[in-house]
């Protein structure tokens, strides 16, 4: 295992951030590791509760309990033993980081570790083995080796073994299944409690589509709670292991309206993306919801590093298909990064002509159309490779997150020509430019940020923006983004049907990575301590619950 010393942190830092000279004129007397701590902005996590009834705010509190279950689970997934590791560390500082990232590696730094003595991160994290290799994984003839809900392990001879989640965690989900089931008791609204009723059960079995199903069938809850082995990021060895996580949301029913007609367009959308038949021959399912939330508590996967604002749901091929996804606008934390991250970008990088386009309800769009963007194109390949998530393997999360964001800008286009979308399409360009900057700084170790690294290069091989060298600032050309867009959707659409695996590892391999004129802006936003992502003050005690 490679070590890494003190002074090794000190220059990752600076790579991040810029010239020692520099740093040292911005952080005198300020430790490296407070540093790191302070790219994240604190923000209190709150929401307006008056709209739920007693019984809802009955069961905030035990769906929180579950949730720090969901946070307990995650912890073993990324790393092992989080209290073994936390007692070995004294300074305040460095224990935050480790909590803020689950764990020694730094999440929005490729995961190079910043404890000494720990190495590099394993790309399996606690899924697997830390010595088995791919070839022993293969030629292993184990039921369940690629499921989505379990461990791969070794038995007393060293060889391989599966240990499913319901096992591993016997006793954890037991807790949980029972803190649902009494929330269950307390739901009002019968679609509420037959999901929690399912998801209790399904937390028991590893069997989740019966509960993905009812979720979905969902309609008229102010309350939800996602909650379970869910999205497969963490696994960067093949994508295939669920890691848990959870979040409490309130419904925001006012701007949901706004946005329950978005959904029925899709089939529309699909139909006219550009890219040959045959990859868009699927039917996306219309039985689809488009909602804003304030979260309330988040935990586990979605809590490490860098913070969800938007979740697309349930991730089941199947069930997307027989009933579309829900797609879950958390407005309350989109606020937050609109305000002190996106904005203060905006400043920094955008031409001073421009940045009148930079609006909330841009953002806002761009979020929510990349989550119904992941409803478009098609989950299986035309070749007869399965599915296109176990065809791509490792490199699937970060093609289906840029297919995601350059198929929402698309949407948003089509929608705007169409009069259905209101304000200038202008604000979505400029707003979506200032995003992968925004994005970009979340790092390679992110299918978010290796996404929005091939959608910069790509961007910027078109010109779709331009340097201004008077102002340090950079213009959008309109046209050109628009090529761009069509080009690059085009692009992914084509190796996603194909299952090309060879075709995505040469795409991220050529562009997703962080360039010299690329790395030189992000300097400059750590320079103006413009800060990377958020963390969260939550918990029943700030919902003053």
């Amino acid at each position: 295992m490679r070590k890494m010393l003190y002074v090794s942190l000190i220059g990752l830092l600076l790579v991040q951030c810029g010239t020692s000279e520099k740093k040292e004129e911005m952080s005198e007397g300020i430790s490296p590791m407070k540093e790191r701590v302070n790219i994240y902005k604190n923000v209190k996590l709150t929401a307006d509760l008056s709209s739920l009834s007693e019984n809802d705010k009955k069961m905030i509190p035990l769906m929180i309990e579950a949730s720090q279950i969901m946070d307990e689970l995650f912890w073993y997934e990324a790393y092992g033993k989080k209290d073994s590791l936390l007692l070995t560390i004294s300074d305040p500082d460095t224990k935050a980081f480790v909590q803020i990232n689950y764990g020694p590696w730094d999440r929005l730094a490729n995961n190079e570790p910043f404890i000494e003595g720990i190495g590099q991160k394993p790309e399996g994290a606690n899924f697997y083995p830390v010595d088995m290799t791919k070839e022993e994984f293969e030629a292993a003839e184990l039921e369940g080796k690629s499921s989505l809900y379990t461990f791969v392990r070794r038995d007393k001879d060293r060889n391989l073994k599966v240990v499913p989640y319901k096992e591993m965690f016997a006793e954890q989900v037991e807790k949980a299944a029972a803190l649902l089931r009494e929330c269950a008791e307390l739901a009002e609204d019968d679609g509420l409690k037959n999901y929690l009723e399912l998801r209790a059960k399904a937390l028991l079995t590893d069997e989740y589509q019966a509960s993905d199903l009812a979720w979905m069938d969902m309609k008229t809850n102010g309350l939800d709670f996602v909650v379970g082995p869910i999205e497969n990021y963490e696994d960067k060895l093949y994508n295939y292991k669920a890691a848990h996580e959870a979040y409490v949301l309130v419904k925001d029913k006012s701007w949901s309206e706004r946005l329950a007609k978005y959904a029925q367009v899709l089939p529309e959308l699909q139909r006219g993306l550009p890219v040959a038949e045959e990859y868009k021959s699927e039917s996306p399912g219309t039985d689809a919801d488009l909602n804003a939330y304030d979260v309330v508590y988040y935990a586990g996967d979605c809590n490490s590093g860098s913070k969800t604002i938007a979740i697309n749901l349930p991730n089941d091929e199947e069930v997307q298909l027989a009933k579309g996804s829900r797609r879950l606008q958390l407005k309350n934390a989109m606020q937050a990064k609109f305000d002190h991250i996106l904005l203060p970008i905006a400043d920094v990088l955008i031409h001073p002509d421009q940045r009148q386009h930079i609006t909330f309800d841009a953002f806002f769009a761009n979020t929510m159309f990349h989550e119904v963007a992941h409803g478009l194109g098609i989950k299986n390949t035309i070749n007869g490779k399965g599915t296109v998530r176990n065809a791509l393997k490792e490199h699937y999360s970060a093609l289906e997150e840029g297919k995601a964001d350059i198929l929402g800008l698309y949407m948003i286009t089509q929608l705007h020509e169409k009069g259905e979308i209101e304000g200038a399409l202008n604000d979505y360009y400029v707003t979506f430019m200032a995003g992968i900057f925004r994005s970009v700084r979340f790092g390679a170790a992110s299918s978010h940020g290796k996404a929005n690294m091939i959608r910069f290069n790509f961007f910027n091989e078109y010109g779709a923006f331009i340097k201004d060298e008077a102002t340090n600032t950079y213009k959008v050309d309109f046209e050109k983004l628009k090529e761009a867009m069509n080009a690059l959707s085009e692009k992914i659409l084509t190796l996603q049907g194909n299952g090309d695996y060879d075709g995505v590892a040469q795409l991220v391999d050529e562009k997703g990575k962080i360039g010299e004129v690329l790395q030189a802006e992000l300097d400059r936003l750590s320079e103006k301590n413009i800060p990377v992502d958020i963390v969260f003050e939550q918990g029943v005690g700030v919902l003053g619950l």
